[in-house]
């Protein structure tokens, strides 16, 4: 099995609802997005998967979020903007552009800090 990462940015501000401490209060962070993709099998040429290909993907995933009111983006309009909502969020993203692809999302980690991460991903070991 070979598992590729690729990295991206953003910047966005965001308040937690219903928390009780200083994150209740409008807040930015500059977060740092880590997306996994298994796969299986490489190409002709020795390759899972282009990275530029998922590059662009997540690019294009949170170009929505970047320089944004987290609370005022759907589906965070619902549902808190945690680390750990923003991370299932692109995960699912990420999931549904992959379809029918050689490749199959592993996990996302999000970063709210250099040394604050959630991980998310879809097993069901609980």
């Amino acid at each position: 099995m070979f598992y590729l990462n690729v990295i991206d940015t953003f910047s966005a501000a965001h308040l937690l609802k219903d928390y009780k401490g200083p994150c209740s209060k409008l807040h930015g962070h500059n977060w740092k997005v880590r997306v996994c993709v298994k796969a299986k099998e490489q190409d002709e040429i020795g390759m899972a998967m282009d990275f530029g290909f998922l590059k662009a993907i997540l690019s294009n995933i949170i170009s929505n979020l970047d320089h944004s009111y987290l609370n005022e983006v759907v589906p965070f309009t619902e549902t808190n903007p945690t680390s750990e909502n923003l991370a299932k969020y692109i995960y699912e993203c990420m999931e549904k552009e992959l379809i029918d692809k050689p490749v199959a999302i592993s996990e996302v980690e999000v970063y709210e800090s250099e040394k604050s991460s959630v991980i998310y991903n879809n097993d069901q070991i609980c």
